[in-house]
């Protein structure tokens, strides 16, 4: 555990340097964030190119701790294609339409690199698995896009997607650690770093924040824990592959479906931004940034600790936990996210008539 310990903190050591540079960086090329409308709870301009130091941090420490074979090098080319977007995203909003086509494209680089989901558990049978055969491309491609795009989306408080992404990598480290796969520790020096280089950056975006990740830094983030996921725990032949990632992902992975749901009750374009999200919802309850972030450090650690909990369970059983943890985010959201967005539309039919 020593060596993990080591690969632990030199990302966090450089990450927390190599921040006064991406702001430095931010400023000089534009990639501001101005508050310009009501879902911003910042005051003042601050610089949101953050998440170059936390790739940055990633980078190095996987050139020195991680040999260098087509996986590894195909996971850098498709992080590189996935932070050049974001950097253009932060200087100058991108379309979403050309957002989708990179995404894809840096899955598709995975899939070259024999990063993919090839089959799933089947929960139902001991050591059942499910072969996916030619689904297993478009179902990499759903799966890396969907979760890169996860943490961009509750990237909304000071300090929330760095935390969140920091715990759900540790998570995925602790789950790879207890699963019998023959690659495990790849994965959890990945985990490892993206947990450090995560935690190195919180400092400067802990409330009140100095600077932003952006999408430079959300994105990333979320696409390397889809990748760590893939290698980790979908490739064990495990019974639990598909709950095991959820619930580790789980916090990020929820609030972007209750979004999509939200405004397709709503009837809102699916990427159109609002404050439906759970950390909008926990400020209008009179809560403070700080108090919300902490809270959802607090579920998300909750989820990873189940995640970890699962990846020894016998088949059936991690369906009854899920069905159990999907009943109570259910809820949860029923309480703080859908019902509230329907209680709106009907107050603006109320307004209109």
């Amino acid at each position: 555990m020593t060596d993990y310990y080591i690969v632990f903190l030199i990302p966090i050591i450089l990450s927390y340097l190599l921040t006064p540079l991406a702001k430095y960086t931010a400023k000089k090329i534009g990639a501001i964030d101005v508050p310009k409308d009501d879902r911003r709870v910042h005051k003042v301009p601050i610089p949101r190119l953050g998440g170059l130091a936390i790739y940055l941090a990633t980078l190095i420490s996987m050139i020195i701790f991680l040999p260098m074979d087509k996986t590894i090098i195909s996971i850098i080319i498709g992080g590189t294609i996935i932070v050049i977007t974001g950097i253009i995203d932060d200087v100058k909003p991108m379309s979403a339409r050309w957002k989708l086509f990179f995404q894809i494209l840096s899955a598709v680089v995975l899939i070259i690199g024999d990063v993919k989901i090839e089959f799933l558990g089947n929960p139902f049978v001991r050591h059942g698995i499910i072969n996916l055969g030619m689904l297993s491309i478009p179902v990499t491609i759903f799966w890396v896009v969907g979760i890169t795009n996860t943490l961009n989306l509750i990237d909304g408080l000071d300090g929330l997607s760095a935390g969140v992404g920091a715990i759900a990598a540790v998570s995925l480290f602790f789950v790879a650690a207890s699963i019998d796969y023959i690659d495990t520790s790849m994965v959890m020096i990945i985990c490892a770093i993206i947990a450090g280089s995560a935690f190195g950056f919180l400092p400067h975006n802990f409330n009140p924040a100095k600077i932003f990740m952006g999408d430079t830094g959300a994105l990333f983030l979320g696409y390397m824990l889809s990748v760590v996921a893939m290698e980790g725990v979908m490739k064990s032949v495990a019974t639990i592959t598909i709950v095991v990632p959820i619930l580790a992902l789980g916090l990020p992975i929820f609030d972007t479906a209750f979004a999509i749901l939200r405004r397709l009750i709503n009837k809102r374009p699916i990427m159109e931004a609002d404050k439906g999200h759970v950390h909008h919802r926990l400020l209008a309850k009179g809560l403070s940034q700080k108090q919300v972030v902490l809270i959802l450090y607090m579920v998300s650690a909750i989820f990873g600790s189940a995640a970890v909990l699962m990846a020894g369970l016998k088949p059936g059983y991690g369906v009854i936990v899920m069905g159990s943890v999907l009943t109570l985010v259910f809820l949860g959201a029923a309480r703080f996210g859908v019902i509230g967005a329907l209680d709106m539309k009907k107050k603006n039919r109320e307004k209109r008539g």
